[in-house]
């Protein structure tokens, strides 16, 4: 029989769940998120109206009920057995749960443990924590002959037990025969970055008899309990979707793409910073949104006020379809947010709300969440290999180091994306222009054309081939032919 582990990210992880009536280990550092997630199985046997039983040889009732209390639970329902260093002495009765661990054998206190075990009769158990018996044992041999009388007590019961261990009291920081007397093994770990908040993730060691995601998860804890981001395989989000090009309004535009990007696919807009990638960005999802479909813009530069401004000052209404529900924008801080979490971000915004374009502004800010480029690399790949297979038109905005001169990028993902959108400036006349091209188009045909590119208050405009240009390649192109096909302002063509 499988059972909920109380955490629905948990669960997803372990596909259902854990077999019932078996002893499990929980391992973390200090602050990685035991209790909370110990707390969670425990509530969700409550719930279901099964006998929970908490024994604590570390933290004391007080200590639990403040961890309780700061996701807004309480600890009705759930029976404490307290085993502290508290300022007591022996009561008689088997009520009389404040205990000196210091000054009694090891084998006296898995007596009362049991003792206690078999008063209450819980379906649920949670053991907190293993370094404290480690401690009172004082040599390996009997804290695993204890540890091994203590699973062989609950194996003859109906009792799903976990196991907590903070690591503090191990010299080797895992215990590997521990490892091998318990039917599954969850660790938890806290990373402290040079910069940010700290990162928390998780990863199963083992699960007997279960197919459960292996690898590691990241998680936040926040106010209400443990939220696990189970990582993201692609294979298993396979969806049907027509593919049809989606247009962006703009004729000129369309036809270096023949007609728009592909569903199901993802279009990489590169360039310098000021060239107008975020501009051709919201054009797409203008409209897109005037088709009536869903879009998200997760921002990770740009305050969404700014974006705002920016829209309007183009003549791209947008804050009309974000009032309408058409089109949600999610600030997001580089600083705070880790990548598994952003994932399950975008898979709410697929799955929820049916958002059929994307927009990641930009791949820096989201480099900055996870600095480790191959495993970005990595991630990211996962993750518009998710969204091809949802039919989503992915744009992402990939600005590229410096303004004029050879450039580079931070990031080189050109390769993952189906499509890729080049921005440049160019000299010509004593002016600073913009030239727009198309790199690659794996979703069909394209223009190898350099046009030239502008932006004004009537929003984008596409001009002639320009094919009298010497130096793209170097970064620095030059334009040399005649000026008639240089576009100028709106008032002076007409």
């Amino acid at each position: 029989m499988i059972i909920s582990t109380g955490n629905s990210g948990l669960d997803l992880v372990l596909r259902g769940g854990v077999p019932a009536h078996r002893v499990y280990l929980l391992e973390g550092a200090p602050g990685s998120g035991k209790t909370t997630l110990a707390l969670e199985f425990l509530r969700k046997g409550v719930a279901l109206g099964e006998r929970v039983l908490y024994i604590t040889l570390s933290e004391t009732r007080e200590e639990l009920r403040v961890v309780a209390a700061s996701h807004g639970w309480n600890l009705e329902g759930i029976d404490i057995f307290e085993l502290s260093s508290a300022d007591s002495v022996f009561g008689e009765g088997r009520e009389q749960s404040i205990l000196h661990p210091w000054e009694m054998e090891l084998s006296e206190t898995i007596k009362l443990i049991r003792d206690e075990v078999e008063r209450v009769q819980p379906i649920r158990v949670v053991f907190d924590s293993l370094s404290e018996m480690r401690l009172l044992a004082q040599d390996p041999l009997r804290y695993r002959r204890q540890v091994l009388a203590l699973k062989q007590f609950f194996s003859g019961r109906e009792s799903t037990v976990i196991l907590v261990d903070d690591m503090t009291g191990n010299a080797n920081s895992r215990d590997a025969h521990l490892h091998s007397l318990c039917h599954g093994v969850i660790t938890l770990e806290r990373l402290t970055l040079d910069f940010g908040a700290a990162r928390r993730r998780m990863q199963v060691q083992k699960l007997r008899g279960v197919d459960f995601i292996a690898g590691f998860h990241d998680l936040v804890i926040r106010k209400g309990g443990v939220d696990i981001f189970p990582r993201l395989i692609a294979a298993d989000h396979h969806g049907d979707y027509f593919e049809d090009v989606t247009p962006s309004g703009i004729a000129e535009l369309d036809g270096l793409l023949a007609g728009g990007p592909l569903r199901g696919t993802s279009l990489l807009l590169t360039g310098p910073a000021g060239s107008g990638k975020t501009t051709v960005a919201l054009q797409y999802v203008h409209a897109a949104c005037e088709r009536g479909e869903p879009c998200t813009i997760f921002e990770f530069d740009e305050r969404v006020a700014t974006l705002f401004a920016r829209a309007k000052a183009f003549n791209l209404d947008i804050s009309a379809h974000v009032e309408q529900g058409r089109l949600n924008i999610q600030q997001n801080d580089p600083a705070e947010i880790s990548p598994g979490e952003f994932a399950a971000r975008v898979r709410r915004e697929v799955e929820q709300r049916g958002a059929r374009m994307i927009v990641i502004d930009s791949l820096n800010g989201y480099l900055a969440a996870m600095p480790q480029e191959q495993h970005l690399l990595l991630q990211m790949h996962e993750l518009l290999s998710y969204l091809n297979q949802q039919g989503v038109v992915t744009l992402l905005i990939n600005p590229q180091n410096g303004l004029v001169g050879t450039m580079s990028s931070s990031l080189n993902i050109s390769y993952v994306a189906d499509a890729v959108i080049l921005l440049r400036f160019f000299e010509a006349q004593g002016r600073i222009r913009k030239a727009i091209s198309i790199i690659k188009n794996r979703g069909g045909s394209h223009e190898d054309a350099i046009r030239e590119f502008r932006i004004d208050a009537d929003g984008i405009r596409v001009g002639e081939p320009l094919t009298a240009f010497k130096g793209v390649l170097t970064g620095t192109p030059e334009y040399m032919g005649a000026t008639k096909p240089l576009m100028e302002d709106r008032a002076l063509s007409q």
